[in-house]
Formats: C-alpha cells, structure tokens, sequence
C-alpha cells in the first residue's frame, strides 16, 4: 500500500480526495498548511507528495522548494485551472506533474498511480546500464550518471531521460514522451514535456562545441545526440 501525504488547506476537498484514495488502496496522511506538510514530506515515509498551490502561511511553491532542497520524492501540484503561471513555476522548481483545480479524485488516484508505476522496477530490464556518450542510466536502480558525476533527477525527469537514451539518435515525439514519461496523453497547450527538457538540459550543461545533447526537432519532438 503506498502512502501518500495530501497538503491542501481546503478541508472539504481534502477530506473527499483522502477519502476516495484510501478506498483505491492508498494510505493517505493529510495536512492542512505548509508547516505542518513540509515536515512530513521531507520525513522518508511517504512515497508521493500532493500539494496545493494556493495556501495561506507557507504556500505550495515554496514548500516545493524547501523539499526539492533536500529530497526528490515525487510531488504532484494541485494549481487553479487556467493558471499557467502557477503551473509552470511548478515545473520548473521541480514537480512531476500537476492537476488543476477543481479535479476529480479518480484523475488525481490516476495522475499518482501513473508516477509510481513508472517508478518500479520493469522486471523485463536487466541490470546492465543504458550508455550513450557520457550518459549512464541504471533503470532499476533509478540511478543515472553524466560524465562519471551523479544526476539528481525527479522521478518525472528520470522517465524522461531514460526514453531519450534508449531511442538515442532517433526522434521522439512530445505525444510518446508524455504518455510514456508522465503517464497521459498530450493535452493541447500542455508546456509540460518542454519545462521538464529545459530543466533536464539544465543538469547536463553543454557539449564540449556548445550544443545542448537534448536537441528539438521543430514540430517533431526531441533527440538525444548519440555521440
């Protein structure tokens, strides 16, 4: 049974998603503000975090700072619908997913079964790395290396990541990227795939001629240089 840590100063709406999860199997912890979640979320126990944007005290996003300072646990944001600015931000400080608001609670059990499944080992995998130019990724051990140092990746980073290098040299779409990587479809205007490369071409810095080994192919999608 996973645990998961709900954080959502909406009572209502906390009690109905905890209710819902804990009868599609997962053990939910609930907290009602950023003091009391960020500890808990930080604690080692939780497999998964849901967090909510808006929150008097210590809002969603810096509490997603404070814990990607010190841990890569995985972290769905719950944002106001419509709002890309909070969603994007989110992203980009290092959340995996996130569902706006109002949502339902069989597409958030959905959005946190779709992160952790692509978290567990694929028993089909073998335990030799994947190796592509300066890259090395162990899939089951969610282990990855880039010019012999560690990469700190999200969970969400790490899937994406590791369909690029198995697909190295070849384009890969947006659409398989996202279906694969965080688990559903494309939507339309959906920023997503491109925060998550921004911030994954970030960690690897530059080749040695100053090109990105993550290059977009317009209209196409993205290509992992196989050097």
């Amino acid at each position: 049974m996973s645990k998961v840590l709900l954080i959502d100063d909406d009572a209502e709406l906390v009690e109905m998603l905890a209710d819902y999860l804990s009868r599609d199997g997962f053990a939910v912890t609930t907290a009602h503000n950023g003091e009391k979640g960020l500890p808990l979320a930080l604690g080692g126990e939780f497999a998964l975090v849901v967090l909510d944007v808006m929150m008097p005290g210590t809002n969603g996003i810096e509490v997603l700072k404070q814990i990607r300072q010190q841990s890569q646990i995985p972290v769905i944001m719950l944002t106001a619908r419509g709002d890309d600015t909070d969603r994007i931000i989110g992203l980009e400080l290092g959340a995996d997913d996130y569902v706006p608001k109002p949502c339902t609670a069989r597409e958030l059990a959905a959005r946190i079964r779709a992160i952790l499944r692509r978290m567990e080992p694929n028993p089909a995998d073998n335990h030799q790395p994947i190796t592509t130019g300066n890259l090395v990724l162990w899939p089951q051990q969610r282990r990855a290396l880039w010019c012999g140092a560690p990469l700190d990746l999200t969970s969400t980073e790490f899937n994406l990541l590791e369909i690029l290098a198995r697909n190295a040299g070849a384009t890969v779409s947006k659409q398989t990227l996202s279906e694969n990587g965080l688990g559903r479809p494309l939507a339309k205007f959906d920023r997503s795939i491109e925060v998550h490369m921004s911030r994954i071409r970030e960690k690897l810095g530059l080749l040695a001629d100053g090109r990105s080994c993550i290059q977009t192919v317009i209209r196409q999608g993205y290509l992992l240089i196989r050097e």
